[in-house]
């Protein structure tokens, strides 16, 4: 199944938001896409395709009608590059012993545990000497090899650990770099030898430990997908993938890909900025369609909010909603919650709908249970932000925000197919 692999392939090489930027342009450039900057003057061609690079983490991509008479509305879907992991810190090394570790922090919410004896590494971006004071050179970076590991504590030496242990981020989740022996190369060392630059030429990074080890399918018929970072990789492939193959003539398809979703989104890459507002208007300037038509057409738009889904755990049913209990591979899932954590409205949701039993998409309902409060996602900050038809969807998933996650194999075809048709008809 073709959209297996590219979300393999963008599990494996999108090994933080940076280098999950850096694969979904690759795709897009491979299809025709041209690339724009914000800070340049901009000139679109009616029936052509653009992206935008946002601060390295966060991808915009859109296309547009062969003529502007043909600007019915916006068919917009976002999702996330960001997932929960460990962020390093400045002067990152500290010596135990004979032990060499490296501090870091929880970025997002997480299950400790499930990162415990596995193995590590490292990716991100790293800023270097330059000539122009402005303009410091960036370097993505990707170890593509186990580093590092954070041990667990011996049974021997923890009897109560079956009945459950805090875990401590400061003191029990320091992953291990080495060992401090005499002539052994420090992290910033490292660093530079990995870059090919001098550690004096190294100024500042942006880097992550992520889980290295790869997606694999699972099961008697390979029914399900075990990996890292399906939250939310698994939607932003699904984007890409439609973007680039649904095929639109009466309006305008954009994707937006958005960093930080995992801690707020309100950051200047995050859907809590102004930035998919400020695309949108200036993609209809450029356009030379007047203001009052740029109103008409924005309000007439819609978006999708694609995030990942609780499904019903089997060990654990009593967890889910008595009513609404989505299952591995019987179909991506419509988010609800009055609450708008999940962005509701019947008449969003009753178009989403008609569009999977036009494609004949098998589809299932979530709500969280009353008394057990789920997470949230972008869709309610950018709609607030966007006031349009708004719905959330997206694959279910057991042991989201683990290291590893599992989801089931033909659920990730329906939530590209809903994408797809969204586009389309």
């Amino acid at each position: 199944m073709k959209e297996i692999e590219t979300l393999f392939k963008l599990i494996e090489n999108g090994t933080s938001p940076f280098h999950v930027v850096l694969n979904c342009k690759e795709q897009l450039q491979k299809a025709g896409f041209q690339e724009l900057n914000f800070s340049d003057k901009w000139k679109l061609n009616p029936g052509e395709k653009y992206y935008v690079n946002h601060h390295d983490s966060t991808l915009f991509a859109f296309t547009l009608p062969k003529t502007t008479k043909n600007m019915g509305n916006i068919r917009m879907a976002a999702a996330h590059t960001d997932f929960p992991c460990f962020c390093i810190k400045s002067n990152p090394e500290l010596k135990k012993g004979e032990y060499v570790s490296l501090n870091v922090e929880a970025y997002g919410g997480f299950m400790l545990n499930t990162w415990l004896d596995r193995p590590l590494s490292v990716a991100g971006r790293v800023s270097v000497k330059s000539k122009e004071v402005y303009k410091p050179g960036i370097r993505f970076l990707d170890i593509k090899r186990p580093v590092l590991t954070i041990p667990n504590l011996a049974i021997h030496m923890n009897h109560d650990v079956n009945k459950g242990v805090a875990l401590n981020k400061q003191v029990d989740m320091l992953p291990l770099f080495g060992m401090a022996q005499e002539g052994s190369e420090d992290f910033m060392e490292f660093l530079a030898k990995e870059l090919q630059v001098k550690k004096s030429d190294i100024l500042d990074f942006q880097l992550y430990v992520y889980c290295a080890e790869e997606p694999i399918l699972l099961g008697t018929k390979e029914e399900f997908i075990s990996s890292p970072r399906l939250d939310n990789l698994t939607s932003a492939q699904a984007l890409v993938s439609a973007i680039i193959q649904a095929d639109r003539t009466d309006g305008m398809n954009l994707i937006a890909l958005f960093d930080h979703e995992e801690i707020g989104s309100k950051t200047k890459q995050g859907a809590g900025s102004f930035m998919l507002q400020e695309l949108v208007n200036r993609i209809l300037f450029c356009m030379d369609i007047d203001m009052e038509e740029q109103s008409r057409i924005k309000y007439d738009s819609m978006l999708l909010s694609v995030d990942v889904a609780h499904a019903m755990h089997p060990n654990q049913m009593e967890k889910a909603d008595p009513t609404n209990k989505p299952v591995l591979n019987k179909g991506f899932c419509i988010k609800k919650a009055c609450s708008q954590s999940y962005v509701t409205d019947c008449e969003a949701i009753g178009i989403v709908e008609q569009i999977c039993k036009a494609k004949k998409i098998p589809y299932q309902k979530y709500a969280n249970r009353s008394d057990i409060p789920g997470g949230s996602t972008l869709g309610s900050i950018a709609s607030s932000l966007f006031p349009v038809k708004t719905v959330d969807v997206g694959v279910p998933i057991l042991a989201m925000h683990s290291a590893r996650e599992l989801m089931g194999k033909e659920d990730m075809n329906a939530l590209y197919k809903v994408v797809k048709g969204f586009m389309e008809l």
